[in-house]
């Protein structure tokens, strides 16, 4: 055998499994539909699930306030209604969380048979990073930049003094504006924390290379920190612990 029929091979086998794949347009629209139906259903079990513990999930995103202040919490809501919405977008964030898994392998499933199997094998690695990256960001927030952030704002209370008769100061956070700021944080992590996958698919199919990003390494440092500054409150801990991780998964 040649070095060229050696090199044909593979991607003749490929190329017949591509075509044994082939189906009409109307097949597509269907198994479509179906890999629809799968996620919705995981993402609706999911949701029933997470707003059935929603209380706990609650109590247990309150860690990094209880770490922060070192005492029992005390939140509040301003509005009957506000704890039962403020239960319902958290079942909803936790069901995306637990359903993407799911939803990631359905639409890996319905791309993969226009796929050769040599791009079938390299996909599957970043389909299995994306979800460990974004628990990773996820628990950064979790363990280190939430109770940072909250110590900061912590310390902002003020304690009434009789002698110059200064009002008492006291943080007394809603649920739903607790729940926004972790949430927010959350998600600006784990998607930036998906940079290492998007810069290596981008490697891979020749739009950047690491010459390319070595010479854009300046404008990434200016644009990790305007993002950070978008995406998190406008305090200096929150910002600086996503720029930093971020440049370094630059790197």
């Amino acid at each position: 055998m040649s070095a060229d029929d050696a090199r044909r091979g593979p991607r003749n086998e490929d190329e017949e499994s591509l075509e044994a794949s082939r189906a009409p347009l109307l097949e597509h629209l269907i198994e479509l539909r179906q890999r629809l139906i799968y996620s919705m259903v995981a993402l609706i079990l999911c949701f029933a699930v997470c707003f059935y513990f929603a209380q706990e999930i609650f109590n247990l995103l309150l860690w990094p306030y209880e770490r922060a202040s070192g005492e029992e919490v005390k939140l509040i809501f301003t509005a009957p209604q506000e704890f039962f919405f403020t239960q319902m977008r958290l079942a909803m964030f936790g069901a995306a969380f637990l359903a993407c898994p799911i939803v990631l392998s359905q639409i890996y499933m319905f791309v993969a048979p226009g796929l050769y199997k040599s791009e079938q094998r390299a996909f599957l690695p970043f389909l299995a990073a994306t979800p460990i990256l974004f628990v990773m960001g996820g628990a950064l927030v979790y363990f280190v930049i939430m109770p940072l952030a909250l110590n900061f704002f912590l310390s902002m209370q003020q304690a009434p003094d009789v002698t110059k008769g200064g009002a008492a100061i006291e943080l007394l956070p809603r649920v739903s504006e607790y729940l926004s700021l972790v949430t927010t944080l959350i998600l600006a992590f784990g998607l930036c924390f998906q940079l290492p996958v998007l810069l290596t698919l981008l490697g891979q199919v020749g739009i950047v290379s690491a010459a390319q990003l070595r010479k854009g390494r300046k404008y990434a440092i200016v644009i990790a920190f305007g993002v950070a500054a978008i995406l998190t409150p406008p305090d200096l801990i929150s910002q600086v612990g996503l720029g930093v991780p971020t440049i370094l998964l630059y790197e």
